[in-house]
């Protein structure tokens, strides 16, 4: 498949580029900072920014999906959907956040003590977004949560997977690497399972 990631030379972005590339799709990774973009066969590097929607238009006309990395407070949802929209590309991924996945039923991690202060605002607005995606209904769209631990490590290849609860651990840890999170969103580009839905990953 041909997938253009906006967002694509971040630390969610270059994994997601590097598995996709590693499977064998074409990989256009849009960023503000090309020459950040991963060299590898089947990954192209491209200029764009979510301020400019007109040109990131232009620049993911084509392909068959684009996934969103990049951070929320950067970010109108409104704006970014009809991006996508009026491309044409009929699914769209975003990398989403772990503050809406609930700790308890009808308990926000976003709102319990353990979340931290610092990452309140990118949290709160990544539930914006969520909130606003789940209105929209001629778009094939997914939003994956990583863990509330979210890091630079190791490709496992086992993970498991949820919908709307955090996942932990035995010793209660919530956490997933960035690489092993792009595999399960590339296994979801390539076998769709959570259409216009949320779901997400952890160790």
């Amino acid at each position: 498949m041909k997938v253009a990631i906006i967002g694509g030379t971040g630390r969610a972005g270059t994994e997601i580029s590097a598995e996709l590339a590693r499977r064998g799709h074409r990989v256009t990774a849009i960023s503000r900072h090309p020459d950040n973009a991963i060299d590898a066969d089947g990954v192209t590097a491209v200029a764009g920014d979510v301020a400019q929607p007109a040109a990131l238009v232009e620049a993911i006309r084509g392909h068959d999906v684009v996934v969103s990395a990049v951070m929320f407070a950067d970010t109108d949802p409104q704006s970014l959907v009809g991006v996508v929209r009026d491309s044409g590309v009929p699914r769209y991924l975003v990398v989403g956040g772990a503050g809406s996945l609930e700790v308890a039923p009808g308990v926000a991690f976003i709102t319990t003590p353990d979340f931290p202060e610092v990452a309140k605002v990118e949290a709160g607005k990544g539930t914006v977004f969520l909130d606003y995606l789940r209105g929209v209904e001629d778009i094939d769209w997914t939003f994956l949560s990583p863990s509330a631990y979210f890091f630079v490590g190791d490709r496992k290849g086992s993970f498991r997977l949820g919908r709307d609860a955090l996942v932990v651990d035995g010793e209660g840890k919530s956490s997933i690497s960035y690489a092993d999170y792009a595999i399960a969103l590339v296994d979801e580009i390539e076998t769709p399972q959570h259409s216009r839905g949320r779901f997400t990953v952890g160790y």
